[in-house]
């Protein structure tokens, strides 16, 4: 089964033979699957009135253990966005009643956010309706290959992820 990939990495290597592109056939794969997977994101989000960024916040919420609450810190923290996007991000999902800032109890000059029993729902559906789109994608890997293709790919993404 010949894939758009190995035409493009066959095209560079006839077009310049002296340049090892064999990276290309491992990253171009990584680059089409993540447009494939934003693509299908976007798509399971929207049927639930949701967008990446805002799956993202009350993901990391309704993960927070019993409390479903983090400080806007935490949630800087986890989505890797600045503070002046949180504030905006935070404003819109408690306009929308999924979330909600309370004053911090251990200190008044903090603030506290949770995720709401509406936003609650609304991420629960869409992760239950993700995890069956991205399980089909998978669907031509047997366990094993899927266990393999996961820790490959920890090694490549961990060194980013490192504090």
């Amino acid at each position: 089964m010949e894939d758009e990939v190995e035409r493009l990495v066959a095209g560079w290597r006839q077009a310049l033979p002296e340049v090892d592109v064999a990276p290309l056939e491992i990253l171009s794969r990584v680059t089409r699957l993540a447009r494939h997977l934003e693509r299908q994101r976007t798509l399971v989000f929207a049927r639930h009135d949701l967008e990446t960024w805002s799956f993202d916040v009350l993901s990391a919420l309704r993960r927070a253990g019993p409390s479903h609450e983090l400080s806007p810190g935490q949630l800087l923290a986890v989505t890797l966005v600045t503070s002046g996007t949180m504030t905006n991000r935070l404003h819109h999902l408690e306009q929308r009643g999924l979330v909600r800032r309370k004053v911090d109890p251990k200190d008044a000059r903090s603030v506290r956010v949770r995720i709401t029993a509406a936003g609650r729902k609304r991420v629960e559906g869409a992760l239950k309706d993700l995890v069956v789109k991205e399980d089909a994608l998978l669907g031509g890997l047997t366990d094993g290959q899927r266990t393999t293709l996961a820790g490959l790919l920890k090694i490549v993404v961990a060194p980013f992820d490192s504090p």
